[in-house]
C-alpha cells in the first residue's frame, strides 16, 4: 500500500523563526508523522530575518525561474531548501525580493501590520502549489497552519481543482490566535480572480478583516483543526456552524498522534 502524502504549509517553523506554538507543531509534527511512515513535504516562506547562512539555505534552480503575476505585476518565485538534521526532514521555503526581503515576518519593526501581507499570502498559496505541481508529488492531505496559507483551500478547491496532482487532495486548516488588528487591502478579493474563481466565491473578503480571511479558509476546507487552546470567538464559532470535521486544541504530549488519527477520518 503506498504510503499517505501530507503537504505541510505554515506561516512559521522553528528553529528559523522564534518558538510559538505555531512554529513548534509545524517544526515536530511532520516528523512526528513521517516516523509513523507517511511521506511529508513541509513549506514555509523564506522571510528577511531566516538567517540563510547559519540555517544552510541553498537555491533549487531546478524549481526556481518561474514568475508569478500578481495585481498585473510578474513576480520571480525562488525556491530554497534546509535540511533539519536531527528531523531527517527538508524544509522548502518560498522566495521572493518583493515580498520577503524585510528583515520581519508580519509587521514592520514597530509592530504596524505589513500592507503587501494580502499579497504575500497570495504569492505564498501559489507558490507552493506551484512547486508541488513541479516536484510532481501529489499529496493526499494538504495540512494548513496559520492565517497566512488561508488561501491555499480556495485555490485547491476553485483554481487547481482540475490539476490531476491535487484531484484527490483533503485540505485541513489550523485555526491559532494569530489575529492582525487592521483588515488587509481592500482590492484583496479583486487581486484572487484567476480563471476558476469568481467574486462570489472570494465575496467573504469583501470586508478583508482576520475573523473573515479564516471564514473563507474554513469554508474551503474539508476539516478543521483547533492549533492553540485560545483562537478568536468569532472563528470559533464559524467552525462550529460549518459543522466541518473539526479536531479539537490538543496538548503537547497528544498532538502528533491525535492528528495523524485524524487524518485519516478526513
Amino acid at each position: 500500500m503506498k504510503k499517505k502524502r501530507i503537504l505541510y504549509i505554515s506561516q512559521e517553523i522553528t528553529p528559523y523563526l522564534p518558538e510559538s506554538e505555531m512554529s513548534e507543531i509545524a517544526r515536530y509534527l511532520p516528523q512526528g508523522v513521517q516516523e509513523k511512515g507517511r511521506e511529508i513535504r513541509t513549506f514555509m516562506p523564506r522571510y528577511g530575518c531566516v538567517n540563510e547562512r547559519r540555517n544552510q539555505l541553498h537555491e533549487v534552480i531546478r524549481l526556481s525561474g518561474m514568475n508569478l503575476v500578481i495585481n498585473d505585476t510578474d513576480h520571480p518565485l525562488i525556491i530554497k531548501v534546509a535540511s533539519i538534521q536531527a528531523a531527517r526532514m527538508q524544509v522548502y521555503f518560498i522566495d521572493n525580493e518583493d515580498y520577503f526581503h524585510r528583515k520581519t515576518v508580519l509587521t514592520d519593526k514597530n509592530g504596524k501590520e505589513l500592507e503587501d501581507n494580502d499579497e504575500r499570502a497570495i504569492f505564498f498559496a501559489r507558490g507552493v502549489l506551484e512547486t508541488v505541481i513541479k516536484l510532481r508529488w501529489a499529496p493526499d492531505i494538504i495540512h494548513c497552519h496559520g492565517w497566512l496559507t488561508s488561501l491555499v483551500p480556495l485555490y485547491i478547491k476553485k483554481y487547481y481543482y482540475n490539476d490531476p496532482l491535487f484531484s484527490q487532495s483533503k485540505v485541513v486548516y489550523s485555526a491559532y490566535n494569530d489575529d492582525f488588528k487592521n483588515p488587509l487591502n481592500k482590492e484583496f478579493n479583486q487581486k484572487l480572480l484567476l480563471e476558476g474563481i469568481t467574486p462570489e466565491d472570494v465575496a467573504t473578503l469583501d470586508d478583508p478583516t482576520y475573523v473573515n480571511v479564516n471564514k473563507m479558509a474554513i469554508d474551503y476546507s474539508d476539516a478543521v483543526i483547533q492549533g492553540t487552546e485560545e483562537i478568536n470567538p468569532a472563528v470559533k464559532e464559524h467552525i462550529k456552524k460549518s459543522e466541518k470535521l473539526f479536531l479539537d486544541y490538543q496538548s503537547k504530549e497528544t498532538y502528533i498522534d491525535a492528528y495523524n488519527e485524524f487524518y485519516d477520518k478526513v
